[in-house]
């Protein structure tokens, strides 16, 4: 059996690290707030190449609290539209509704599956406030594009990283570019805690304030709240593992384009469609490696039946689901067709090279 993602293989690699890093937080009897988040945000900062880091509780925190930020701040107001793709996870649409902003759902760029500038710059209207850039996969959006589009229309932009850790363009890493941008840090993101985690990287002194008060209850100092905040900390003993497996991230994320490059050189199979190789394919990270199939249910049957264990990500577009009932309407070809036909095949960091031989082999006897 191939897995798709091996979490306890890619932990135990570090477990006598990871074990003394959490035995030096309870032998410190402080676990929030404390010196090891403190570690971990200047440590993060550092290898984004930006001045701020905040951690937080995961990322949907992280993208709610920039937007609610920008609320308390006066750079968005109820009913603002926020420009974003309408192929990604739900999070990001989640984020943009709990501020009571709207999210104006446009088709992604049908080679990378991100934000395509032609939609963002179609989409702007007077009541455009923001872009989400969602960097799907762990490819960079052409962010050089929308910046530009951005700083011309006087507006924000927030990355959602959450699949992107270590992905650059122009040797500029995600959570660079935009006004501020969110990360997760889930347990199988590319860098993973034991556990929710998530963060926000920003270079705005103002924002990264109120941020940290917002994540804190409203407070900069105890008991006294400015704003009507949250508890969303990014607890000492994740930030801990976190200190621990940045150090691992670079060699992480290279031994997944050697996976992909293997996948994009050897499968050959004209009934599967495979990423589009663009100029950036060197800095992309690959979170996933999503093929496409019209066929997908009988190709992810074989798959399995083989031995071979993969996923969706994802089955249904959020304007599709039923917690949106009010974007049900929308026709959005190119979202549901990718929606209807994507397939992950295993990404692991640890797959030996037989695994890795073996998804390709097995991939290429579909219908062969």
């Amino acid at each position: 059996m191939v897995d798709f993602l091996s979490l306890k293989n890619i932990n135990n690699r570090y477990a006598t690290e990871l074990k003394e890093a959490c035995a030096r937080v309870i032998e410190s009897g402080w676990y929030i707030m404390g010196k090891e988040l403190q570690t971990f945000e200047s440590a993060f900062a550092n290898y984004c190449g930006t001045k701020h880091v905040i951690g937080v509780a995961n990322g949907l925190d992280a993208l709610i609290l920039v937007l609610r930020a920008w609320k308390e701040l006066g750079k968005l107001n109820d009913g603002d539209e926020v420009i974003v793709q309408a192929n990604t996870y739900i999070a990001s649409i989640l984020a943009i509704t709990e501020n009571k902003l709207v999210p104006v759902l446009v088709e992604p760029d049908p080679d990378t599956y991100n934000l395509s500038p032609e939609a963002v710059q179609k989409a702007i209207t007077p009541k455009t406030k923001a872009i989400l850039p969602v960097h799907l996969y762990g490819r960079l959006s052409p962010m050089k594009a929308i910046m530009e589009i951005a700083a011309a229309n006087n507006l924000l932009v927030l990355e959602d990283c959450a699949q992107s850790h270590g992905a650059e363009q122009y040797n500029k890493k995600a959570g660079n570019w935009g006004d501020a941008a969110a990360f997760s840090f889930y347990p199988g993101k590319n860098l993973g805690a034991l556990g929710d985690a998530g963060a926000i990287t920003t270079n705005n002194d103002e924002l990264a304030d109120v941020l940290k008060a917002l994540r804190n209850y409203g407070s900069h100092v105890k008991y006294q709240n400015k704003y009507k905040g949250v508890n969303s900390r990014l607890d000492e003993i994740q930030a801990a593992i976190l200190n621990v497996k940045l150090n691992y991230l670079d060699e992480e994320n290279s031994a997944r384009r050697n996976i992909a490059d293997q996948y994009i050189s050897k499968i050959k199979n004209g009934h599967i469609q495979l990423p589009a190789v663009v100029d950036d394919i060197l800095t992309h990270v690959w979170h996933l490696f999503v093929i496409r199939s019209e066929e997908r249910a009988e190709l992810q049957s074989y798959l399995s039946s083989k031995g071979i264990q993969t996923l969706i990500h994802y089955p249904l577009a959020p304007h599709q689901q039923c917690a949106y009932r009010e974007y049900n309407h929308l026709s959005l070809p190119l979202t549901e067709t990718i929606h209807k036909e994507v397939l992950s095949l295993p990404m692991d960091p640890t797959m030996s090279q037989h695994d890795i031989d073996s998804v390709i082999e097995v991939v290429n006897g579909w219908k062969k």
